[in-house]
């Protein structure tokens, strides 16, 4: 008897100094690990990927071997337990029941896990085959973006949003297919689950399917690129991103205007950009000219300001349109030619002032006759610095009945 309690008690002084000497290993490896996060984060190639996730990494890795650590210490502690009481022939029975006790969860465990091998090896087969799946669409799709894949009628910017589409759709289809073999997939509480984060789904997202929807329709339909000066609605500006849900548009006054695809497809779209490479955008601006002026030498000075105006271009060359022809004056439209649709506002603030030098500087008033009622006695609208050295405005003349002139 007092040989099986002190070697009762010597096992129970082993444990105590095992788990003191586990408890020390615990520190030691927690110390290394931070010594290990220090080292790689000292490189410079690993220095962002340390800095984000080290610290996140070093926890996981230490509540891991706690819990390792936590579960060797159990299980040696009933173990222990039953060796103790199995010393004994009054307690021997305990010992027995006890050894039973902690081995079920294990037995039980390990046979879960061989029933559900074979659908674990479907599982095994659905990933990878997925992932294949997946794998050879991006290399499709970064040979055709390299060129070395060419497929007639495909357009290149139609790559990558047909590779995002077509690869949800292989890991959708996998998930649907492995989704009876995943642990518990049978049971009625994880249908139920399913069924309503799916109807949560479904009645969160209407607004975000349709814009989708839109955004997919308009990548095949290609209205508009990265970089195009659009006006979609009252919104002018250029394109800066296309998602499936919403399109960035960067405005004239550096303001970033987020407009959902949905209504994007559903108004009209003037794209600045799209024939620029095929002949150029006309620009465009009219001026309203007395009939006393000679036609031909308002087209001249309106073409010769367009020439001087920065980003028009000279071939193909500036061109007049006489629009109408009004009451009071005549309608004169110059169209040129610009390859930067980007800078159309500068472009065109630039062409007016240029009309305005012109025009001045041919003694034509850019003006319309009903501006003033009598032209006789009154100074033209001409600055200043453009009228000839000896201009004199013109007298006020009144005729009168039976009499000469005076003046």
């Amino acid at each position: 008897m007092l040989g099986k309690v002190a070697l009762i008690i010597a096992v129970w002084v082993l444990f105590a100094g095992g788990v003191w000497l586990l408890r020390r290993a615990f520190q030691w490896v927690c110390e290394r690990l931070e010594a290990f996060r220090v080292r790689l984060g000292s490189r410079r190639r690993l220095a962002g990927f340390v800095a984000l996730f080290g610290r996140q990494l070093i926890r996981i890795a230490v509540l891991v071997l706690r819990i390792g650590s936590a579960a060797v210490v159990v299980i040696v502690f009933f173990a222990l337990v039953t060796f103790s009481l199995g010393l004994f022939p009054q307690t021997a029975g305990l010992s027995h029941t006890l050894f039973e006790y902690m081995l079920r969860p294990f037995r039980i465990a390990l046979a879960a896990f061989v029933d559900y091998l074979p659908d674990f090896g479907v599982l095994i087969v659905v990933v990878l085959f997925t992932y294949a799946v997946v794998r050879a669409l991006h290399l499709l799709a970064h040979g055709v973006e390299a060129g070395v894949v060419v497929l007639p009628g495909f357009h290149t910017e139609w790559t990558q949003p047909t590779y995002q589409i077509l690869a949800f759709l292989a890991i959708v289809f996998g998930l649907v297919v492995a989704f009876p073999y995943l642990p518990g997939g049978n049971s009625p509480a994880f249908k139920g689950v399913s069924i309503f984060i799916g109807v949560l789904i479904s009645l969160g997202s209407t607004s975000a399917m349709g814009n989708i929807v839109a955004g997919i329709i308009l990548t095949y339909m290609r209205p508009f690129h990265l970089g195009d000066r659009v006006q979609i609605g009252d919104t002018l500006g250029d394109v800066t991103e296309k998602t499936l849900l919403v399109t960035r548009i960067k405005t004239i006054k550096n303001e970033e205007i987020i407009v959902p695809n949905s209504q994007i497809l559903g108004t009209h779209i003037q794209n600045y950009s799209a024939h620029v490479r095929h002949g150029g955008l006309i620009l465009h601006t009219a001026v309203t000219i007395g009939y006393d002026a000679p036609w031909r030498k308002v087209h001249e000075l309106l073409i010769a300001a367009a020439l001087k105006t920065g980003g028009i271009l000279h071939q193909p060359a500036p061109f007049v349109l006489q629009r109408s022809l009004n009451d009071f004056n005549v309608s004169y439209e110059i169209n040129a030619y610009t390859d930067q649709p980007n800078r159309m506002v500068d472009i065109y603030s630039e062409l007016h002032a240029n009309i305005q030098d012109s025009f001045n500087e041919g003694g034509v008033e850019i003006m319309s006759p009903n501006y003033m009622s009598v032209r006789d006695g009154n100074t033209v609208t001409i600055p200043r610095d453009h009228r000839p050295a000896d201009y004199q405005p013109p007298s006020f003349r009144v005729r009168q009945t039976g009499g000469g002139d005076q003046g």
